[in-house]
């Protein structure tokens, strides 16, 4: 799919990314990033612009996990990665039902825009907490 190739394609350039950004600036960008995408999949008036959404949300997405797991253990050591780990995959694993039902019950841009709010709260903590974590 777009939005998994994006995420290999943000996953082998993290590095790279995260070297001229920083920590908390990558999951600022990357929150916002995926928000947006996922703005424009959501509300796309057409396929490719939907493909196009979500193509830049693993973009965006590609990655907040690794640096907010790596931030978590900084913080509060291997609980802090086990929370975080658990918050995470959890998500993955809830998250399309939760989309799904969301879409049976609303519409399937509502569920979708639902995600991207939940980015844009990432991206908010990210940088409500950039002071607290290392650089």
């Amino acid at each position: 799919s777009c939005f998994a190739l994006a995420m290999t394609a943000g996953r082998l350039t993290g590095t790279t990314l995260l070297e001229r950004l920083g920590r908390s600036r990558t999951i600022v960008a990357g929150g916002a990033t995926a928000a947006a995408g996922m703005l424009l999949g959501a509300l796309a008036p057409s396929v490719w612009a939907a493909l196009l959404g979500f193509a830049v949300t693993g973009l965006g997405l590609a990655n907040v996990f690794p640096v907010t797991v790596e931030r978590a253990g900084a913080l509060a050591g291997p609980s802090g990665v086990a929370v975080a780990s658990t918050l995470g995959y959890g998500g993955m694993l809830l998250g399309p039902p939760a989309i799904g039902f969301m879409a049976d019950g609303l519409t399937l841009p509502a569920a979708l825009t639902s995600v991207a709010v939940l980015a844009a709260v990432a991206a908010a903590i990210g940088f409500a907490t950039r002071r607290s974590a290392f650089e």
